[in-house]
């Protein structure tokens, strides 16, 4: 029996590709395409709705949150108490979500339970009221914690920076304000809900531990033409309507932090600079390792945490740098993001850095694979930009091959100091 060295560590093992699960198609009758995940060991399973319902759609700022969220609310069947009731009854949870793009509605149910859960969720999708009373809570719920919200410096420099970056009138852009709240009307809402939340606007993807009654299931409460549209999905003229003025501020009286945004409109995921701006966005800002961590945190402790990202949409994209500080020394957080940027356009990476970077991406990978539910959130990533599986192995392809000349090239192409927006809300201390 080989006995186990535990006073050497454990040798690396490179990650050439991923062999994940691909999902199988099919077609409801009514023409809803289903994304079968077969996996894992448990009795659960997990089933995703898709719509083409997104704030890029809505026609007034709020409607698309409030629809999404009121869902669950009631409909011409069951209050909100008795939609609860029956969800907890068979230990089941929905969970609603709208981005940009798209809205989604989850369910998350035990397998032997799925038929008596499903006449519910059915009658939610189909069938929501959005009720006179239940919509004047969530109304004043919202607009309360939105006026609390508005004193948090990081809340406001989160909400209005995009608005920065692609200007109030892109739906991307577009960032709410107590008015919004005091005009939005629950017709709105129900107008919205009948044109996009709809059959053909609509794709499943169902993981788990499925069965072939799962697909019969979902055909009976879902496959029929009864909540079908005629209207296609409108195409909005997307344009960038940025300000000329690059740095902004936005003073807070009693702020003992400053929050900070830098960042700009980039490329989305489609783009073949994307993969490599995902390297160099990690080495930046994206683990706790990184170089913002290491500098701002770490050796000048000027924040308890600070990161950069990269937001896919998918018309566009958003590059961000985000972090709190000290409001003495907010001026000198920001000289050192521009520095860091400046190091990564001017100076190569050092292969051991680049090699720590690579090794924690493709772990991320692996760990983003593990299990039904991951590999369903994965996918709906690549599936709304009309993406397949192969992303990932050349993503994979990407991590292993690029060089430090590639990242600064990059650096070069997309990280120059001119093209960055920049946000503070709160104090400066010059």
């Amino acid at each position: 029996m080989n006995t186990l060295n535990r006073s050497a560590a454990p040798e690396i093992q490179t990650i050439k590709k991923l062999d994940v699960i691909q999902p199988a198609k099919y077609i409801l009758s009514n023409g809803i395409p289903v994304y079968a995940i077969n996996a894992g060991t448990q009795d659960i399973i997990k089933i995703e709705f898709i719509f083409c319902a997104g704030t890029f759609y809505q026609q007034n700022k709020l409607v698309a949150q409030f629809t999404n969220k009121m869902l669950i609310e009631g409909t011409k069947k069951k209050s909100a108490n008795e939609i609860a009731d029956t969800i907890d009854f068979y230990g089941a949870f929905i969970q609603t979500d709208v981005e940009k793009d798209k809205a989604y509605i989850t369910l998350y149910c035990l397998n032997k339970h799925l038929s008596n859960v499903l006449p519910t969720f059915e009658d939610i999708i189909k069938n929501a009221t959005f009720p006179v009373n239940e919509f004047s809570i969530y109304l004043q719920n919202q607009k309360q914690q939105y006026i609390v919200n508005s004193q948090k410096v990081n809340y406001v420099a989160r909400t209005k920076f995009p608005c920065l970056i692609f200007g109030n009138n892109n739906p991307y852009g577009v960032c709410a304000d107590i008015d919004d709240y005091n005009n939005l009307q629950r017709q709105s809402l129900i107008d919205f809900y009948k044109s996009y939340y709809k059959a053909n606007k609509c794709k499943i993807i169902i993981a788990g531990k499925i069965n072939h009654e799962h697909h019969n299931l979902l055909e009976t409460y879902f496959g029929k033409n009864d909540w079908l549209s005629n209207e296609k999905i409108e195409n909005k003229n997307f344009t960038i309507e940025t300000l000329p003025q690059k740095k902004h501020f936005i003073y807070k009286e009693d702020a003992l932090q400053s929050a900070i945004r830098i960042g700009k409109s980039i490329v989305n995921k489609t783009h073949p600079d994307y993969m490599g701006l995902q390297v160099l966005n990690t080495v930046l800002g994206g683990y706790f390792g990184s170089r913002l961590m290491t500098n701002i945190r770490e050796d000048k402790g000027y924040t308890y945490g600070i990161g950069s990202g990269l937001i896919s949409f998918i018309n566009s994209g958003l590059f961000f740098i985000a972090s709190e500080v000290g409001t003495d020394v907010c001026s000198k957080a920001v000289d050192e993001i521009y520095k860091e940027l400046k190091l990564l356009r001017t100076l190569l990476i050092s292969e051991s850095e680049l090699n720590l970077v690579k090794n924690y991406l493709l772990g991320t990978l692996l760990r983003n694979a593990d299990g039904p539910f991951a590999l369903s959130d994965r996918y709906r990533g690549l599936l709304e930009y009309g993406l397949d599986e192969t992303y990932y192995t050349a993503f994979v392809e990407t991590i292993n091959n690029i060089t430090p000349t590639t990242l600064k090239e990059l650096a070069e192409k997309y990280f120059s100091e001119e093209s960055m927006f920049e946000l503070i809300v709160g104090k400066i201390d010059k």
